[in-house]
């Protein structure tokens, strides 16, 4: 699934808590690796990022940093976030399904906006069972070492598989501001969920990706 950038576009700037002034956009402008199922971790010419998915689901060894960091600055980008939001709230239904609890539990939500060389490029909530991540650093606005999936680990949850639901649609006003988008640029959305060993969930992702700027590839073994 490939879109084509536009021309660079003049868009009026925004500002908020926690966000990036939107600033006119390059004729090529990819987004954050790994955020979706790929057959290699590599980028394609100068206008897509093809990746995979495993190292955001891996923990890091002692002394490396995050994930998306590490894989940017291999390619000779910085990979930044923001984190935008962090605390307890009622679980949406949508989240509470796939981390089988009854809507309106209690869950832990960390939401990130993801930057690529200074940029706004993806937004992230992830989420979390009340009874994993309460009174963790998870539940805090401050970075982690590492990133969260080392963190969570570290507390004995370790991911075994993970499931990801993508769809396409148009941004909500507030999704179109924070990512810099036009009027009419759609995005995906991908709506990953990981699971123990033990086949219980233990965390869902929502990203939100402006479609234009994205590649998704998969790469299925048969047999």
């Amino acid at each position: 699934m490939q879109g084509l950038a536009g021309k660079p576009t003049a868009r009026r700037g925004f500002r908020g808590p926690g966000y990036t002034r939107c600033s006119p956009r390059p004729e090529v402008w990819p987004g954050p690796n790994g955020r979706s199922p790929s057959a290699q971790g590599d980028s394609v010419g100068t206008g897509e990022w093809i990746s995979t998915s495993i190292p955001y689901l891996t923990p890091r060894a002692k002394g490396q940093t995050d994930a998306w960091a590490a894989e940017t600055a291999a390619q000779g980008r910085r990979g930044s976030q923001r984190i935008l939001h962090a605390g307890e709230a009622p679980a949406p239904q949508e989240v509470s399904e796939r981390l089988g609890i009854g809507e309106n539990d209690m869950i832990i939500i960390r939401r990130r906006l993801m930057l690529l060389d200074g940029r706004p490029c993806e937004l992230t909530d992830t989420y979390y069972p009340a009874d994993i991540a309460r009174d963790t650093r998870l539940a805090e606005t401050a970075k982690i070492p590492g990133g969260a999936v080392t963190y969570l680990a570290g507390l004995g949850y370790i991911a075994a598989r993970a499931r990801e639901d993508i769809s396409a649609r148009m941004p909500h006003h507030h999704e179109r501001e924070s990512l810099c988008a036009s009027d009419d640029e759609p995005v995906l959305q991908v709506v990953r969920t990981t699971l123990d060993r033990d086949n219980k969930p233990i965390q869902v992702d929502i990203m939100i990706m402006p479609a234009n700027r994205r590649r998704l590839q998969y790469d299925i073994r048969i047999g």
